[in-house]
């Protein structure tokens, strides 16, 4: 679950950085609840790392960057007018 996250995070972001492209912004739509999911499997490693006494290091990293990518594609859509 730990590495899941992190690996999943990287995606996700790259997903997002893909979206950024014109033309491709409706990526976002798949982006958010992509981000959402990774960040409840960052939250889900970090309780398993810490319950195990491992590092959170991969758990905090996967968090981080699927949170950034769903809050950034929010924004993202919101200036586009993707959302109404």
């Amino acid at each position: 679950m730990r590495i899941f996250s992190l690996i999943w995070g990287v995606i996700v972001f790259m997903i997002f950085t893909l979206a950024l492209i014109p033309c491709l912004g409706w990526m976002n739509w798949l982006n958010i609840p992509a981000g959402l999911f990774g960040v409840v499997f960052g939250i889900l490693g970090m309780i398993g790392a810490s319950q195990a006494q491992q590092s959170p290091g991969p758990p905090i990293a996967g968090l981080v960057l699927s949170l950034c990518a769903a809050c950034l594609g929010l924004v993202r859509l919101l200036l586009g007018g993707g959302i109404f």
